[in-house]
């Protein structure tokens, strides 16, 4: 099979990572992958000597505008694919005018956001062959919501791109590096630092715990809000307390040196980091948006809040630092529900089994 996997840039995100791997795994599958993006370079650019997959991308120089794609529907037309498969907002976008370009192919649209959805994506969901959700809610926001029927749209699950034996040491030399004591709850968010992430909310949901508990907030990540939140840090006195550690293309040991898991974004679809983070024996707190409660098993290996509840948040963050056999009864509920529902070997199937049905 010849797929085309289309994304407008390779940033630091969650769904960028998933189209970088999913490339390379069905091209190791025996498929024929080219992954096309509109701009070129970005944090996860691509080597093509060590990659199975070609990679291509449409401005000869970076104009940083993510939905410039010169020259699109020729490049499509040149891959020849059976399938293409649109990943990011922009991406999905373009899909409609794939289609009709290529009528024989099979586009498929994905729909891993949060967000409102510009008019073009949903013109794209409705002339698309099929639709991925990566959360059952939101399949039930493009049927209930965007009118488009139920069984155009199969939900699949993110997959974990990251996974650390259960008997991995803990990275204590981590913890002292950053001053944290053994009894010290470290609690981590891995994101891109975008408003919509809505990391300065968790600096101040942190700030309103009592002050005679042992905590540090590890922020990592990088992106346009990171200043904004240092400046919110530094005036609410946690310059000590909040960490921010920036991009790293490897998270895991922060992973195995943390505590907890926070996430108070307003734009998960779902979220990769909490993924991870249960692989890895992290317990939860997360604000209840989108498909948040689909990535833990609410009340055995994490706490949903309903958004925007500060006051419901802080109290389980409170409850959860101080408890630490719930933590690793917690932790172990993670693992067995992250390993039941999102190792990639079954993810990536499931994708190509859809992608079978879908060009006969």
């Amino acid at each position: 099979m010849k797929i085309l996997i289309v994304q407008d840039y390779l940033r630091s995100g969650g769904t960028e990572r998933q189209s970088v791997f999913m490339a390379a795994t069905f091209a190791k599958a025996g498929h024929e992958v080219t992954l096309l993006t509109f701009r070129p370079r970005g944090v996860l650019e691509i080597d093509g000597e060590q990659q199975p997959f070609a990679f291509r991308s449409l401005q000869p120089f970076d104009t940083r505008l993510d939905w410039f794609a010169p020259g699109l529907l020729k490049a499509a037309e040149e891959a020849a694919p059976d399938l293409v498969l649109c990943m990011g907002r922009m991406a999905n976008c373009y899909a409609g005018f794939i289609q009709r370009r290529l009528p024989k192919a099979a586009v498929i649209c994905t729909m891993r956001t949060g967000k409102l959805l510009p008019w073009l994506f949903v013109r794209s969901l409705r002339l698309c062959r099929h639709v991925i959700a990566n959360s059952h809610v939101a399949k039930r926001v493009l049927t209930d919501v965007y009118d488009i029927p139920s069984h155009k749209v199969t939900v699949i699950h993110n997959s974990s791109l990251r996974f650390t034996d259960e008997s991995a040491a803990r990275n204590n030399a981590l913890r002292r590096y950053h001053g944290a004591n053994p009894t010290t709850v470290v609690l981590l968010n891995v994101a891109m630092f975008r408003p919509e992430k809505n990391q300065r909310e968790l600096i101040e949901l942190c700030a309103r715990l009592p002050g005679y508990l042992d905590w540090q907030l590890w922020l990592a990540g990088d992106g346009p809000a990171r200043k904004k939140c240092e400046r919110v840090a530094h005036d609410l006195g946690l310059g000590a307390r909040v960490k921010f550690l920036g991009y790293s293309s490897d998270p895991t040991p922060l992973y195995l040196a943390a505590d907890l898991a926070l996430l108070a974004s307003q734009s998960e679809s779902l979220s990769n980091f909490l993924i991870e983070a249960q692989l890895h024996g992290l317990p939860a707190v997360a604000y209840d948006v989108v498909g948040v409660g689909e990535c833990f098993a609410p009340d055995r290996s994490g706490v949903l809040i309903a958004n925007h509840d500060q006051a419901a948040f802080v109290a389980a963050l409170d409850r959860r630092m101080r408890q630490p056999a719930e933590r690793r009864r917690f932790a172990q509920h993670g693992r067995e529900h992250a390993q039941a529902n999102f190792v990639p070997e079954r993810q990536m199937q499931a994708h190509l089994t859809l992608f079978r049905e879908q060009t006969k």
